[in-house]
């Protein structure tokens, strides 16, 4: 006979799912997967594994799964590897597939808290590699609030051509289009770079999304230390993986839960690594969407203020020359963090997974070697504020969210061209209709509008093959890629989909945009903007049925993260 134990503080739903006789069926079925009748009065420890073969991404993702379920077992857990989706925005960049990028970081949060709470997994490790796996996770961690780490998958190796001194990535391959359309590279180099850029398992190599959000996560304290700076096919991420295993039981025995370490100072940290690091412009939205899961008041103000006191000091791509494999080998995010602690930027005090405050996790750390050209010191930064600038005006009342890294300068005033869609747009870069000068608008693909928001990468890569990388800007109230760079502002909030002002722009007309006034300006009359506002008509949705109808119903503003569940509470 086996009795419920209701008292157990390392098997708070477990216990509900397996003990006692009327438990039989549960048991019986979980026979058959492994379990041992001894196994039934262990901790259950879900790991959610992204693995598939839809992008190299994720697709060594299985084998890091059995490495947490051993570290699971080994700390005294019963380990139960379930999966969830992942897309492939590299894969689906530019095209209609896009659209179904953003919206699958709310199917990924849905479909964890789904297995967790269906299985009554007491905690559980998340393994994620493609940019959508590490907010999706951690917004069901957030949102469970039971005992969870997170790994990062690892980035990629750099992919090179015999004979070529170029460390090549997915990037290269988006601007080598460009570079192509513009007879800069014959097809043969074209060829070449298509071929080899992306040379196997891992991330997207540069400081795009993936690497941002795993530095952010660490930053946060959900990740264990070193976790976001290893390559996908390395011992220490085998080791990673084990680690975190064990890490979730530990946390059960001490009780601690995802949010007595997601605190606003842990996200305040999280954004002073990812500006000192360049990261990607999705780590705004990303963020506020985790803590909104966490229940986290944080809004784009934090930004604009954290980032007036941190500089950008990570000379990584895509602005910058290096990339995340060279970071890993000088010792990763940990001796930036230690500096950054040093100099009062971060909150020591806050608490991280392992049980130590971030503080104590960083004792230690030795710095970077000598003459590395990696990081630079605080005294020579790559921009001494944040290259995250939060730009509001009658453009973007609401807010909206620039990547400036000060080499395409801090000001730009031209022209609108104005594009209702990311390929129509693309197509006219490509074929030359777009000129120095020219402020190039694109519209209608926000969260609501697109729906789904899709990432700028095609388009901004073109622009820079083109070589217009200082002689044009592109607006959106879509979002970019991490791999985008140049004088790109997205999140344009309210959206054109619900009547907001980049809806009410036409060719021709003057757009200012001034990083260091934070302004974005559509310099027309006021009795043109009333005529423009009264003659708008919101367009017919572009899709009736199926996820992309659903989301778009559901989702809210870019400026609060896009998240899908914020008007549910009573």
């Amino acid at each position: 006979m086996k009795k419920r134990n209701t008292t157990d503080p390392l098997r708070p739903y477990s216990s509900v799912i397996v003990d006692g006789d009327e438990r039989a069926a549960a048991r019986a079925m979980m026979y058959p997967l492994g379990f041992k009748p001894e196994d039934f009065s262990k901790p259950l420890i879900g790991v959610a594994s992204t693995w598939s073969q839809v992008t190299p991404c994720n697709m060594h993702i299985d084998k890091l799964a059995l490495e947490a379920e051993k570290g699971a077992n080994q700390a005294g857990g019963k380990a139960m590897i379930f999966n969830t989706i992942t897309i492939s925005d590299g894969i689906s960049m530019g095209s209609e597939g896009m659209k179904y990028s953003l919206v699958s970081r709310e199917v990924i949060a849905d479909s964890i808290e789904t297995v967790v709470g269906c299985a009554g997994m007491d905690g559980y490790v998340a393994i994620g590699g493609c940019d959508k796996n590490m907010p999706g996770a951690l917004i069901a961690m957030a949102r469970m609030n039971r005992a969870s780490v997170f790994v990062y998958g690892g980035t990629i190796l750099p992919g090179c051509i015999t004979g070529d001194a170029r460390k090549l990535d997915v990037v290269s391959v988006f601007e080598a289009i460009g570079a192509h359309a513009n007879q800069k590279i014959n097809d043969q180099e074209f060829e070449a770079v298509e071929r080899c850029a992306i040379p196997g398992p891992g991330s997207c190599g540069g400081m795009y999304t993936a690497n941002t959000m795993a530095s952010a996560i660490e930053a946060l304290g959900m990740s264990l230390p070193n976790s976001s700076a290893q390559n996908a096919t390395s011992p220490a991420k085998l080791e990673d993986c084990r680690q975190a295993g064990a890490c979730v039981v530990e946390m059960l025995r001490r009780g601690i839960r995802p949010r007595d370490i997601l605190t606003k100072k842990a996200f305040e940290n999280a954004i002073t690594v990812v500006i000192a690091l360049g990261g990607s412009t999705n780590a705004v939205l990303h963020l506020l969407a985790i803590a909104h899961a966490a229940r986290v008041k944080l809004s784009l103000d934090d930004f604009t203020r954290i980032g007036k006191r941190v500089p950008v000091l990570a000379d990584l791509k895509p602005s910058g020359r290096h990339l995340m494999s060279e970071l890993v080998a000088i010792g990763g995010i940990r001796p930036l963090m230690k500096t950054l602690l040093d100099k009062k930027l971060l909150h020591g005090e806050t608490l991280t997974v392992t049980g130590e405050t971030m503080e104590e996790t960083l004792k230690g750390v030795a710095p970077y070697p000598q003459g590395q050209t990696i990081i630079m010191d605080f005294d020579k930064p790559i921009k001494r504020d944040s290259h995250l600038v939060i730009l509001r005006g009658n453009l973007a009342p609401e807010g909206a969210v620039a990547k400036i890294s000060g080499k395409e300068g801090l000001q730009f005033s031209g022209k609108a061209i104005v594009f209702e869609s990311e390929e129509t747009a693309l197509k006219a870069i490509l074929q030359g209709q777009v000129k120095a000068g020219h402020v190039i608008v694109i519209r209608y693909e926000g969260p609501k509008g697109g729906p789904g928001m899709r990432e700028m990468l095609s388009p901004t890569s073109a622009i820079m093959g083109k070589g217009l990388g200082k002689e044009v800007a592109l607006i959106t109230d879509g979002r970019f890629s991490g791999g985008s760079h140049g004088f790109v502002v997205g999140h344009i909030t309210p959206e054109a989909s619900v009547g907001g002002p980049i809806a009410l722009i036409k060719n021709g007309d003057p757009i200012i945009l001034d990083a260091e006034k934070k302004e974005i300006r559509l310099d027309i009359t006021a009795k043109e903007w009333k005529r423009r506002k009264a003659a708008w008509k919101k367009p017919t949705p572009r899709h009736v049925r199926g996820v992309l109808a659903k989301y778009a119903h559901t989702v809210t503003s870019a400026s609060l993260g896009a998240v899908t569940d914020d008007n549910l509470e009573l």
